[in-house]
């Protein structure tokens, strides 16, 4: 078991996640007047607030649970368990969804860039 490495990537999609979800939360206005520019031109461009309301519950929910799996890891002497694998579910779900966002939105700059968050992520999926 690589544990070492499943807690650091562990920390990294919680470090993202809860940020990210911090702030929505603390600029969700803000963030939604962008969105709405940003998906303009796309079959989403309706649902902007929807949207971004799923996206802030999984990425909460992905970092929550990416925590209580580096605790647990910790506790138990370094054995993955279901709340990691959680976390790197949920986590693979939200960054595909984001990634479908930025292809329907032609921002392929952004796509790109969250494929650089998805590869730990779906090592970490297979290490567990």
């Amino acid at each position: 078991m690589m544990t070492p490495a499943i807690i650091i990537i562990l920390a990294f999609l919680a470090i993202t996640f809860i940020q990210s979800g911090y702030d929505k939360v603390t600029d969700w206005k803000g963030n939604v007047e962008w969105l709405k520019g940003h998906f303009a031109q796309s079959a989403i461009k309706n649902q902007v607030p929807a949207a971004l309301l799923l996206v802030l519950v999984l990425e909460v929910v992905a970092g929550a649970f990416a925590v209580i799996g580096i605790i647990e890891m910790l506790m138990k002497g370094g054995t993955a368990t279901q709340f990691a694998y959680y976390a790197a579910v949920l986590s693979s779900i939200t960054l595909l969804l984001l990634l479908l966002g930025q292809r329907m939105a032609k921002d392929y700059d952004g796509a790109r860039t969250i494929v650089i968050y998805f590869i730990p992520t779906v090592l970490l999926l297979s290490w567990l």
